[in-house]
């Protein structure tokens, strides 16, 4: 019998099938809880994990690395720990948490793991992207040129929003922030901005109430709904604005535009504090660990607009915090002040005197947004933030006695116009040529001929009669974003006939 000869590559595949045969299973980094209290484990034998390393219980669920000691880790659970105890095995995935992102979340309402919280089936989703990512370097960043337009006046006109920008909206409890941030959001569906809403430690039907707002009133196929309630484990409210802001950069890193809501930061950073605790980590000052500023500064600093190179996309953020008695000084908002481009400031009284919304003209700015500004709303806003405070000084020494001078009558009547032009009914967002139309309008004097009455009727029949009466000069204003002579003097002339169609009838009624 003679033997047969072998090939001249058996060598070669000899080898090859061996180094895909696993000769022993692959070695994998496992420990063991030590302690476990309130969402929390203490886990001993994993030296090698990383600060965020997604690790694994064998009875179940899964949590995150928090804060790295010498001897254990603190692993803060996503989800409750029902089937876990003490001195169950843990193993580290070799991985950091991850969430998905992608188109099928748009339209979604989902908690910051990727899971549908509104009966719907889970999103298909082929990307899964850390929560915790680094901020685009100074160099990967491009100016903030192009406006986000929020569809109210008083922000648009005085406190421009930028693409890319990073506006804190801040107030007392109850004084309409998630309501500005909610019609800012609702604004987009007449733009091509992604929005992120991501409500951190609210309660259900408060976030029910804006996702029924989006869906009657937006664009609720272009939105994302990240929901870490009140009811849900503090280790998913903690991650919940690093998730979304994941998901929203998904879409910035593809060159479109985007916008995240925070809402909001202040219960975020109870809920850090009640995880420090937990951890034995030393509170800071006003019973806030030291290290929130850093937490929100890495956060926020990850929206940006984008260099050319990079595609050119953006994120903006409208994080949202809370103060008490109006104290502005308070360690977090003053945190979150320091770092974010701006503030609007939400005041109580002005709330209360249904001056809604009930923006502080004085204590709010935006330190980005006149440079993105459109032209043709700069030119017609310019004096508009000086009259009206000049207004509020002059209107309260004229609470102590009579007017006699004619001019400061003329101021008076002009602030009132400006007051009764900026406060706004919700989700009755303005387009640039309605906005452009009114504030020209108070520029020239045309509304001091008429009652301050007619102005809510005015706003809310505005769009529809310029349309009609002056649609070329509308259309030119979109197109361009420039206020030429003649668009200027066709708006204020349909607005003027408008003015004139209303005040007969609210004379009427005023004398009835």
């Amino acid at each position: 019998m003679t033997d047969r000869a072998l090939p001249p590559d058996w060598l070669e595949t000899r080898r090859a099938r061996l180094a895909k045969t696993k000769l022993a299973p692959e070695a994998e980094a496992v420990g063991r809880i030590t302690h476990l209290a309130d969402g929390i484990a203490q886990v001993a034998g994993l030296p090698e994990a990383p600060l965020g390393a997604l690790l694994r219980f064998e009875g179940g669920g899964y949590a995150f690395a928090h804060s790295l000691g010498r001897e254990a880790i603190d692993a803060v659970f996503l989800d409750a720990a029902t089937s876990v105890s003490v001195g169950e095995r843990v193993t580290d995935t070799g991985d950091v948490l991850r969430v998905p992102v992608g188109e099928a979340l748009l339209g979604r309402v989902i908690d910051p793991l990727g899971r549908p919280l509104d009966n719907g089936p889970m999103p298909e989703t082929t990307e899964r992207m850390p929560v915790e990512r680094p901020a685009p370097a100074i160099i990967e960043r491009d100016l903030v040129s192009a406006p986000l337009e929020t569809g109210l006046l008083v922000v648009d006109s005085l406190f421009a929003l930028g693409r890319g920008q990073r506006e804190l909206i801040v107030g007392d409890r109850s004084t309409g922030k998630t309501s500005l941030a909610v019609d800012a959001i609702i604004n987009q569906k007449n733009s091509d901005v992604i929005c992120v809403y991501v409500a951190v430690g609210q309660r259900a039907t408060a976030v029910e109430r804006v996702v029924a707002a989006v869906r009657e009133h937006g664009a609720p196929e272009r939105c994302i709904f990240v929901v870490g309630s009140a009811a849900a484990p503090p280790g998913l409210q903690w991650i919940a604005p690093f998730a979304g802001m994941t998901m929203a950069e998904y879409f910035r890193d593809k060159g479109q535009d985007a916008l995240i809501v925070i809402d909001d930061l202040t219960l975020h950073a109870a809920t850090h504090r009640e995880l420090a605790l937990l951890t034995r980590e030393p509170p800071g000052r006003e019973a806030y660990p030291g290290d929130v500023f850093y937490l929100h500064a890495r956060l926020l600093e990850r929206a940006a607009k984008l260099s050319p190179e990079l595609g050119g996309g953006s994120l903006t953020a409208l994080p949202i915090a809370q103060t008490d008695a109006g104290n502005l000084s308070a360690y977090i908002p003053t945190n979150l002040i320091s770092i974010t481009d701006g503030q609007i400031v939400l005041d109580t009284h002005l709330f209360s005197a249904n001056h809604r919304p009930a923006v502080d003209v004085g204590l709010s700015v935006s330190r980005v947004g006149g440079k993105a500004q459109k032209p043709a709303l700069r030119t017609v806003s310019g004096r508009v933030r000086l009259d009206y405070a000049q207004f509020q000084e002059l209107e309260m020494f004229t609470r102590f006695g009579g007017i006699s001078n004619a001019r400061v009558k003329a101021q008076i009547a002009r602030g009132e116009r400006i007051r009764a032009l900026l406060a706004q009914p919700r989700y009755s967002g303005l387009r640039l040529a309605d906005q452009v139309a009114l504030l020209a309008a108070l520029a020239d004097g045309v509304l001091d001929g008429f009652p301050v009455s007619i102005i809510p009727d005015l706003r809310a029949r505005l769009a529809g009669w310029l349309d009609a009466h002056a649609g070329e000069a509308v259309a030119e204003l979109a197109q361009s974003g420039e206020l030429s002579d003649e668009t200027r003097a066709a708006l204020v002339a349909a607005l003027k006939t408008l003015a004139e169609d209303l005040a007969p009838a609210s004379d009427t009624e005023g004398a009835s």
